[in-house]
């Protein structure tokens, strides 16, 4: 029988950046949001013992902290959690309250997507076997003029506001970790 590590040993710093890396993982999947990951990477960054930092970690599932050779502080008889599978993203509320649903492609759009490359196949087979002038290149260019007419500009949109949200939160994220790192390199120095 192993014994259990102590939960009131002291932590080492690699120790610490185990984890506040585990804390980064559960920013990453969503089970904390960046307010809840500085205020606990700040109890990390200040924790003297493991008892102090398995606290930390006691409603979240795995991964946990490594201390020591390799055990876990808050349950070194239970096997490691696998990683959940990925989770479908989570429609966000907009700015008026509403909640956008991923749209779905309506049996038009489908079809029209669909018709686009088949139309320039023909045209250019057409124009390239002298069957037909080049004006016939006009037609999968107007079927494609129509279809963004219709429907393009709302794809677009959500397009842009889901790459723009995507962006603002990995500017949150990568500022929040380097608040992170400076914040420990400072605590290093200072010989905490």
């Amino acid at each position: 029988m192993t014994e259990v590590p102590s939960p009131q040993l002291r932590i080492s710093d690699q120790e610490r950046e185990s984890a506040l890396s585990a804390l980064g993982e559960h920013m990453t999947a969503g089970r904390i949001d960046i307010d809840e990951f500085g205020e606990r990477s700040a109890k990390i960054t200040a924790a003297k013992t493991r008892g102090e930092v398995s606290e930390l970690f006691a409603d979240l599932p795995g991964p946990h902290p490594v201390f020591g050779p390799g055990e876990p502080a808050a349950a070194p008889s239970v096997a490691p959690v696998p990683p959940a599978a990925p989770m479908p993203p989570v429609p966000q509320p907009a700015a008026d309250g509403s909640v956008a649903q991923p749209q779905q492609w309506s049996p038009a759009q489908r079809t029209l997507s669909a018709l686009i490359p088949v139309a320039f196949i023909v045209a250019i087979v057409l124009i390239a076997t002298g069957t037909a002038g080049w004006p016939v290149i006009f037609a999968p260019i107007g079927l494609t003029m129509v279809g963004r007419a219709l429907w393009g500009r709302d794809f677009e949109r959500q397009h842009d506001q889901r790459h723009r949200d995507r962006h603002e939160l990995h500017r949150e994220r990568r500022d929040a970790m380097r608040e992170l790192r400076d914040e420990h390199r400072r605590n290093r120095r200072l010989g905490r």
